[in-house]
This record gives C-alpha cells, structure tokens and sequence, in this order.
C-alpha cells in the first residue's frame, strides 16, 4: 500500500471510530433540524437551524458539516479540540453553554480526533448560521468569561481505581460524551448546574419539557429499575411498563444510544444506578409511589 493509501485507510477506521462517538454522544440531533410530527428529520443533516428553548431565550444550534464557509469545514484539529474542551470558537470567541462543552471537555483526545474525523467526512452543507433569540444580559458572548469562571471546570474525566473497569466506562460514556448531566440537572438563575442535583431532573429540561430523575431513588427516582431495565431503554426507548419515552430523549436513542453496544449500554446502567439517590420529585400529578419514567 501507497503512503496515501495507508493515510486514507486510516482516515477512513478514524471516521468508523468517530461514528460511534457520534452516537455516544446521543447523535447530536440539536444539530439537524425537524418538523415536529413525530419525529419527522425536515432540515439537511447537521446543517443547524434547530431552535433550542431555553429560560433564557431561543439559541439556534450551528451548522458542523464541513462546508468551508458556512460549516467547520475550515477548522483545524486544533480548532476543533479548542471548541469541545473550552467552549471556545475559532475566532476567540464563547461559545454559550447550551452547547454542551461542560461535558465534551471531559472526552480523551483520541475520542474527540475520532468524532472530528466522522463529522470532515458526511456531506457538506452550505446553511449560514440563524443569529440567537436571546435577550440581554444573557446573550452577551461576552459575559460568557465570567460564567465560565463561576461554572465551568476544564478537565478530561479521571478513572475511579476503587471502582471496577465497567463502572469507569459507563462514568466516562455518561458524564463524557452522552452528556447525561446536561439535561437532567437542573440550573439556576445564571444557568450554572446545581451539583447537589446533579441527576436528579429539571423541570424546565430540554425544549421546557421536564426531565425526569434518573437517580436511584426509590419513589421518585429509577431507583427501582434493573440495570437491565435501563440497558433496555437506552436500546429501544421503552420503560419497564412498556410505555416508551418521547422528546429529545426518543431522538437521542434513536440517532445515538441504540446504536452503541451491549457493553456499553450496561455500563451506563451501572453507573447510573450507583449515584447517589436523591429524593427530588419533577413529573406532575404523580402518585408519590410512582417512578418518575411510569
């Protein structure tokens, strides 16, 4: 084999590796625009556009394809890994932290070249960026700085020794890459996380939808579910009652979790069902007995 083709070949295990990134990290489907009927895919792959509600207004996430102008395609690796660990644009700008930087931080170099190298490779799409729908203070990039300071710890996630290999992976998959925290945390008035809720759900989560508690609490967590049970949602999007989920937790198992491995799904399991429970009630008109997810 040609040194170009041993280069290609390689590129080529480097974007298959990078597609199963993309799909740990639930699929980014913030990123492809839809017509909500179902879930029904209306914009160009990528290509940006979605309207994320927020309490603090409506952010419209940007085009990752790799068009030259309008895309990433114009980043460097360097760009790319400065982006997913500090939030910051290749301009020197802030990101806002709707996207999820607080936790793609966390991801190993190797995962984070990896997803670069799937995203160079799907296709190009030419969609300028729709401006946000924010109002003042909170959509001044440059206040973002100072939000950082206060909420924003820069770090790749450390392994637990105490803990065994399969804990570590689903703690690094979750907290990592599947952004897990992100919507089932709730924020305060800044959009700082609440650590000593970390898990525990929001009830103004994605799109203003609840997001429930994924803690092992006993009545108003998962507390009751099996490792299984949550292996099993993350695959098919059903509860243990077979009622199955809907929102942005349906399309992130639909464009990311399903496809990871059994393996990796269990993992994520057993993290999740070793946290901390905590008794913190988020679904309405619940019976107290009930799981969040019944």
């Amino acid at each position: 084999m040609t040194a170009a083709g041993g280069a290609r070949a390689q590129q080529t295990d480097a974007a298959a590796r990078g597609e199963y990134i993309f799909r740990a990290a639930g699929g980014c489907s913030c990123h492809t625009n839809i017509v909500r009927e179902g879930i029904v895919r209306g914009g160009p792959f990528l290509a940006g556009g979605r309207p994320l509600k927020t309490p603090f207004g409506t952010f419209y996430s940007p085009n990752i394809t790799p068009d030259a102008e309008t895309g990433i395609g114009g980043w460097s690796e360097a760009d790319f890994l400065r982006a997913m660990r500090q939030g910051i644009a290749p301009d020197g700008s802030h990101y806002f932290p709707v996207f999820p930087y607080t936790s793609f931080t966390k991801a190993s170099d190797a995962d984070l070249r990896d997803l670069k190298a799937y995203l160079d490779a799907v296709p190009a799409v030419r969609q300028v960026n729709r401006e946000h729908d924010v109002a003042a203070p909170y959509g001044w990039r440059a206040t973002v700085g100072a939000w950082k300071w206060l909420y924003f710890e820069q770090g790749r996630w450390q392994p637990d020794a105490a803990k065994s290999e399969t804990w570590n992976r689903g703690a690094y998959l979750a907290n990592a890459l599947a952004h897990c925290g992100e919507c089932h945390t709730p924020r305060g008035a800044l959009g700082g996380a609440d650590e000593a809720l970390r898990y525990a759900g929001a009830r103004d989560g994605p799109e203003g939808e609840p997001a429930p508690n994924i803690t092992p609490h006993a009545t108003t967590g998962i507390g009751r579910w099996s490792t299984g049970d949550v292996a099993k949602l993350l695959k098919t999007g059903l509860k243990p009652d077979f009622d199955d989920v809907q929102g942005v937790m349906a399309e992130a198992i639909e464009a990311g979790y399903r496809h990871l491995s059994d393996a990796d799904r269990a993992a994520i399991a057993e993290y999740v069902l070793s946290l901390p429970p905590i008794d913190n009630r988020i679904e309405r008109d619940k019976p107290a007995s009930d799981s969040p997810y019944d």
